[in-house]
């Protein structure tokens, strides 16, 4: 018998790069202030934590301000960036190698749902998953701990040592602990090791493929 009985993947960074979609959609939000980013890269620290929260830490934003943006990021996200998007090498087969062995896969991500679940249905995942749970559109749940706890609440027989919360930042480890539950930290995504080790990953792998060995 498998170790991990239920698995909670993360979205942005842990079985799809978003980089594109998500920078793009910044920078449409950031240009209706009038602000304009002189390296680009510096804002793939917006992938994995919730909006609301970097708006504020890396602009100076409000929160007035910040849920504003958010409006103008959604703007060009809904229509266009969610899609600007592509699944991870490996991740298709480990879905379905997960699936063969009758584990429940689950989504838990701070992106609201209802983007989730589109991306999920456009590469084609959502079938690999029983419950997608992310954020509600008006701003509630997105801590990373209250979307774990969500999806735990959906789950009829818990047994917290056969879950795990497979992530690619700091969020999805605290989020995990604070539900008393394992996690695996990715680094392929868009943190550092060093992060998921400060934040207490019970386990760090480096690619899919070291991912898959795990879990399999």
């Amino acid at each position: 018998m498998l170790k991990y009985q239920t698995i909670l993947f993360d979205l942005d960074g842990t079985l799809t790069e978003p980089k594109e979609g998500i920078l793009n959609s910044i920078e449409y939000a950031l240009h209706k202030f009038d602000i304009k980013v002189e390296a680009r890269a510096d804002l793939t620290a917006f992938i994995g934590p919730p909006l609301q929260e970097s708006f504020q830490k890396y602009f100076g934003f409000d929160p007035e301000q910040a849920w504003q943006a958010i409006q103008y990021y959604r703007e060009y996200f809904a229509e266009q960036g969610l899609f600007e998007n592509k699944v991870y090498p490996g991740i298709r087969e480990l879905l379905e190698k997960l699936q063969t062995e009758h584990v429940l896969l689950a989504i838990a991500t701070s992106k609201p749902t209802v983007y989730t679940e589109r991306i999920l249905e456009h590469f084609q995942l959502k079938k690999f998953f029983h419950i997608v749970i992310g954020s509600n559109l008006d701003g509630t749940r997105v801590k990373k701990g209250d979307v774990i706890r969500a999806v735990l609440e959906r789950i009829s027989t818990i047994n917290t040592n056969s879950i795990v919360m497979v992530g690619d930042r700091e969020h999805d480890i605290i989020g995990a602990k604070d539900n008393l539950i394992d996690s695996i930290g990715v680094t392929y995504g868009y943190g550092s090791e060093a992060e998921l080790r400060a934040a207490g990953a019970q386990y760090i792998v480096h690619s899919v493929a070291q991912l898959e060995k795990m879990l399999l």
